[in-house]
């Protein structure tokens, strides 16, 4: 059993690492917060200019056909974006998105990809496995702004438009709610029509009528005008779920460390006590055998 002294040392080192941890606990919290709020504010929006491009492209019966919505079938090679973080310490964030990210590139072993990837964690473990990164972002941390993403999108729509690639993909960790995020693959361009699930636990919906739409101006301005717009406000989504994903992962991370450091103070504080008995206990036996010899 370690000595006294070096258990006090100890227990020491422990406190403090447990204020650290405390500490990074509570500014992951607050941080998400501010993404949580971010993150609910845009989705209604997200979900809503979707829904009308879908119902726009619906009620055209596929007559007006947007460069984002035709399919590339000459183009052999596809964009994928991965959204990691700049910092670590927040649990199995980054290995699950890199997980999946390892499951799209072995779904098509011969498929040929640009990948783009934001955060540092991201991009060294790319460089590491041997996975070629076009374009490495570290400039956009877990507070992502609309106008750093803006540029990204309009890039890749106008590159996707002159056929360079077939498919463009987003791999990040959706939120849920505090208790579940999971790493998904966003497809994004192109733009598909997509039918509405009916939540679990509910029936299926009686189908409705086809909506009649009068459009002014021309169907081809409108979805000129919403489908770039819903192509950015996608993106975006995307990268607030990972923002609100990547504080919540370090707020529970840092709490799991507090609340083991606790335990090991525990721990220490119980060696302690019973090496300082131990001590005592020597000390007077060395006294009484002291006073024996005297006698």
């Amino acid at each position: 059993m370690a000595n006294a002294r070096q258990i006090v040392k100890r227990r020491k080192a422990v406190s403090n690492t447990r204020k650290i941890t405390r500490t990074m606990q509570l500014i992951a919290t607050a941080r998400y917060q501010q993404a949580f709020k971010r993150a609910t504010e845009t989705k209604p929006y997200t979900e809503k200019i979707t829904q009308l491009v879908h119902e726009l492209s619906a009620a055209t019966s596929g007559k007006t056909e947007h460069g984002l919505m035709r399919e590339n079938t000459e183009a052999n090679k596809d964009l994928v974006l991965v959204l990691t973080a700049n910092r670590g310490l927040c649990g199995g964030y980054n290995t699950n998105i890199l997980r999946r990210f390892e499951e799209l590139v072995r779904s098509e072993p011969g498929r040929e990809r640009e990948i783009h990837v934001v955060g540092k964690k991201g991009i060294a473990y790319c460089r590491f496995f041997g996975h070629k990164v076009s374009n490495p972002i570290t400039e956009i941390d877990d507070r992502p702004r609309f106008e750093q993403v803006e540029p990204l999108a309009s890039d890749f729509m106008e590159r996707y438009q002159n056929g360079e690639f077939a498919n463009v993909y987003i791999v990040y960790m959706k939120f849920y709610s505090a208790g579940r995020q999971t790493p998904e693959v966003m497809h994004l361009l192109p733009l598909r029509q997509e039918e509405a699930a009916p939540a679990a636990g509910e029936a299926a919906a009686k189908p409705k009528g086809v909506a009649e739409y009068e459009f002014s101006p021309e169907p081809e301005k409108l979805l000129a005008k919403l489908l770039p717009q819903t192509v950015k406000i996608r993106m975006f989504q995307a990268f607030t779920d990972m923002a609100v994903s990547e504080n919540v992962a370090r707020m529970v991370a840092m709490k799991a460390a507090t609340d083991a450091a606790g335990d090991m103070i525990k721990s220490l504080s119980r060696q302690y006590n019973r090496a300082r008995q131990t001590q005592i206990t020597m000390e007077l036996l060395d006294i009484v055998g002291g006073a024996e010899a005297l006698n």
